[in-house]
C-alpha cells in the first residue's frame, strides 16, 4: 500500500492560482491531497506519494481530450497513463516543472468538464487571433 504525505505546500500554492483562475472553480480535501472542481467534476487533483526510498513524488490527475492525452502519454516522463478513466493522465510535479504548461494542461482539463457557458468565458491558450 502506497504512503501518502501531505501535499508541498510551494506546490500546491502553484496549481491553487491556477486552477481557481477558472470561473466557478472550487477547491476541497480528496481522500488524499486536493482536488479542484467545477460544478461536483473533479478537473484537476494533487496529492504525494513516498517512493520506495522514502523520496516525496508529487503528482497531478487531469483530463485530456483523446488524441492530446495519447500525444502527451507517449512523450513519457512526467506524463503518463494513470488509470482512472479513460481521459485521466498523471503528470509528475517536480523542480522542472513547467507552470505555464500546468496552467494550460488545467484549463483544458476544465473545458473538458464545464458546462459550455463557463467555457465561454475561459482564454485558452490558442484562442488569440
Amino acid at each position: 500500500m502506497p504512503d501518502y504525505v501531505d501535499v508541498d505546500l510551494d506546490i500546491l500554492e502553484q496549481l491553487r492560482a491556477r486552477c481557481l483562475a477558472l470561473p466557478d472553480a472550487w477547491e476541497e480535501p480528496a481522500w488524499t491531497g486536493r482536488r479542484f472542481l467545477v460544478r461536483k467534476r473533479n478537473f484537476a487533483h494533487v496529492f504525494a506519494m513516498c517512493d520506495a526510498d522514502g523520496a516525496v513524488v508529487t503528482f497531478m490527475a487531469f483530463r485530456s481530450p483523446d488524441e492530446e492525452r495519447d500525444a502527451l502519454v507517449r512523450s513519457g516522463h512526467p506524463f503518463f497513463l494513470l488509470g482512472w478513466g479513460r481521459n485521466v493522465v498523471g503528470m509528475v510535479l517536480d523542480e522542472a516543472t513547467d507552470w505555464e504548461e500546468v496552467r494550460e494542461l488545467v484549463t483544458e482539463s476544465y473545458c473538458v468538464l464545464a458546462p459550455k457557458k463557463l467555457v465561454a468565458l475561459v482564454d485558452r491558450p490558442g484562442d488569440d487571433p
